[in-house]
């Protein structure tokens, strides 16, 4: 494998190679082998079809770059390096994995300018990448007329051995199939090692097949080490497949060029070592030391900063064209590329008396839904197979299928994880669309990684959760959550809310749609059963997190804290505590996570530490309540599954009734 002397390709590789060597060997920590093997097709992809400026990272009409396998995240912060992007240093690289750099141990979008995505759990990526090209798609049906292109690149994505075994891949690559999203394209490195060793202990399919069965084109470049003309061949050939994603399955040795280590588990997470770090040296030609740059390698891969500013430049003039001819499509679009929410927008949020009719809070949100689709275009999303019990569907807007990708219905089908991880790639891209995804609550756990990376990648996207207690009913403990809004509430940077009524409901989505736009993410927790309007409720007091839905005169003996559908029962239980003289306040507290950001005295004002008899009432579990009832305080609360039973009978056996609200706020009250 040695040579005298380097091609300009070769010094390129090789620079993509030992700068991922060198940089883990310093930190002592990271995964040299995917780097080394899958440098070529990487630089070939970024050299010859990668459309992107390196100086305007989020310049709109980018190709997108996602690496999938991101424990190789040395491979991507290279190719920032080399290619001119100023978020990535050389000093960035050789600060790699350390405090406070932007070259963090997997990409991070909201550290490192130029990473598109978060990726760290394996096959993430891919179907984040799905999402990109979902918004892709359906900005350009949106946008784009016979005479202009305004919205036309691709979303390119490496993925591995272990994201080809992972869930939440097949259920996205299943979905771009049947969308037939062409402007997908993956690259598969097939490098048969994982942690465990040869991938043949646990992953023997056939993966070509399967991707064909998806509904891909799938090509094979045999040798992913060399055959850079095999390599640029395949990628053109599924640039030129329009109707159907792309899968190039690109046989490469992992490690490539370490004489020991390559092609063994050994290379896939450590780092090679000094002795052979220089083996390696020798064994590629590379006469070059630790973080040294060939200047030839670095002339040619920094003519991307040349093309990146053409790209761009001919984008703009295509823009301004486009706005002379149809200045009422330009400002929308300036408008969703602003992230700036229309003028009044939230004017058409309802809000309710306690006159009006009881219904479900999912009721209320499908009222919100509609009602805000007709003001909002950039709204688009859908729901897991439940569309008609999560109430998601916006009428008259159209299913998003292919071939109609103007739509904004999107039919995720029964694929949980997968729709989680399409929301958080339609969200960064950055383009202003608000998506929304929608399940049962208790199925938040087969996507609670997609909705933990939305809350950590700063992903605007909303989960719209239906059936949220034991008041769902028949369909039994499997179906009913207990400690689930708990083990959401403690995810950081997720704004979680359980609203009790109808303008409770419209608070919820007042703060939602606004956190989208800020590019953060929110849960809402629905009822299946009917729930009263109450007096009092207010969007304000949703966007505090929580406030005194009823007060008493004077300071209160007790402070009765209630959620969702248990709101009214709170209520109730002071109407009759208070005709037997007691001092009663009633606080509604719909989002613990809002109510924590408030200032101190605000929070003092609505529970004052003054007050220590306390009781919250939610169908869930304890857990976490403790921190606003305090230690002379209790809760009506379940820390069992459920049953199956009508949800009313549920709700009466586990003690969610105003006699036993009242009877525990009687024995506090002593």
């Amino acid at each position: 494998m040695a040579v005298a002397t380097q091609s300009l390709e070769e010094l390129c590789i090789n620079s993509i190679r030992f700068l991922a060597v060198d940089a883990i060997e310093k930190s002592k920590s990271g995964h040299p082998g995917l780097p080394m093997g899958a440098a070529p097709m990487a630089f070939v992809l970024w050299d010859k079809f990668m459309r992107f400026n390196p100086k305007n990272p989020q310049w709109f009409n980018r190709d997108r770059f996602v690496l999938s396998a991101g424990h190789g995240c040395m491979l991507q912060y290279a190719l920032l390096y080399l290619t001119g992007y100023d978020s990535v240093t050389i000093d960035d690289i050789k600060q790699f994995r350390q405090w406070g750099s932007k070259t963090p141990g997997h990409p991070e979008n909201f550290e490192t300018p130029g990473v598109e995505v978060t990726t760290g759990p394996l096959g993430q990526g891919i179907a984040n990448a799905v999402g990109l090209a979902i918004a892709e798609a359906h900005l350009a049906a949106k946008f784009n007329k016979p005479d202009a292109k305004l919205v036309d690149h691709y979303t390119y994505v490496i993925v591995g051995d272990g994201c080809n075994m992972e869930g939440v891949s097949g259920e996205a690559a299943s979905f771009a199939g049947h969308l037939g999203l062409g402007k997908l394209i993956a690259l598969y490195d097939d490098n048969h090692i994982s942690i465990d060793g040869s991938t043949d202990v646990a992953f023997t399919e056939d993966v070509s097949k399967r991707f064909e069965a998806y509904g891909w084109h799938v090509l094979h470049v045999e040798d992913g080490n060399t055959d850079l003309a095999a390599i640029e061949k395949a990628i053109a050939a599924a640039k030129a497949v329009t109707d159907k994603p792309t899968l190039i399955k690109v046989t490469t040795t992992i490690g490539y060029g370490s004489p020991n280590k390559q092609n063994t588990a050994g290379i896939h997470g450590a780092a090679l070592g000094p002795d052979e770090t220089a083996l390696t040296r020798q064994n590629l030609g590379w006469q070059h030391g630790p973080f040294e740059v060939p200047q030839d390698a670095l002339n040619h891969t920094r003519k991307a900063v040349e093309r990146g500013a053409g790209y761009e430049s001919d984008w703009n003039k295509t823009f301004a064209d486009y706005k002379a001819k149809y200045p009422q499509e330009a400002a929308e679009f300036e408008r969703l590329l602003s992230s700036k929410l229309p003028d009044g927008w939230d004017k058409v949020l309802p809000t309710y008396t306690a006159e009006d009719k009881a219904l479900p809070t999912r009721k209320h949100s499908e009222t919100c839904l509609n009602k805000l689709a007709q003001v909002l275009p950039e709204l688009i999303g859908g729901s897991a197979d439940l569309t008609h019990s999560n109430l998601t569907e916006i009428k008259g807007f159209g299913d998003f299928q292919k071939g109609q990708y103007q739509n904004r219905n999107i039919h995720f089908g029964v694929r949980e994880h997968g729709m989680g991880a399409i929301c958080n790639g339609i969200a960064l891209h950055n383009s202003g669309l608000i998506p929304y995804g929608a399940t049962f609550l208790i199925f938040t756990d087969y996507m609670r990684a997609a909705i933990r990376l939305a809350a950590l990648s700063q992903a605007g996207s909303i989960w719209v959760m239906t059936h949220d207690s034991i008041g769902q009913g028949e369909d039994g403990p499997t179906h009913q959550p207990i400690e689930t809004l708990a083990s959401l509430r403690a995810i950081p940077d997720l704004t979680v809310i359980r609203p009790a009524d109808g303008t409770e409901t419209s608070g919820a989505y007042k703060v939602a749609i606004e956190k989208a736009s800020q590019n953060a993410s929110t849960l809402l927790a629905f009822s299946r059963q009917n729930v009263p309007n109450l007096t009092g409720t207010s969007i304000e007091g949703v966007t505090k997190g929580g406030y005194i839905l009823v007060d008493s005169q004077g300071t209160p003996d007790i402070i009765l804290i209630g959620t969702g559908s248990e709101l009214s029962l709170a209520v109730t239980a002071a109407e009759k505590l208070t005709a037997e003289g007691k001092k009663v306040r009633v606080v509604s507290l719909p989002s613990t996570t809002l109510f924590d950001k408030q200032d101190a005295a605000y929070r003092e004002s609505v529970l004052p530490k003054a007050v220590t008899k306390r009781l919250s009432v939610e169908a869930a579990s304890s857990y976490g309540w403790h921190k606003y009832v305090g230690t002379e305080g209790d809760t009506v609360s379940i820390d069992t599954f459920g049953a199956s039973a009508p949800g009313g009978t549920c709700l009466e056996k586990f003690g969610f009734t105003v006699e036993n609200v009242l009877a525990k706020a009687k024995a506090l009250l002593g």
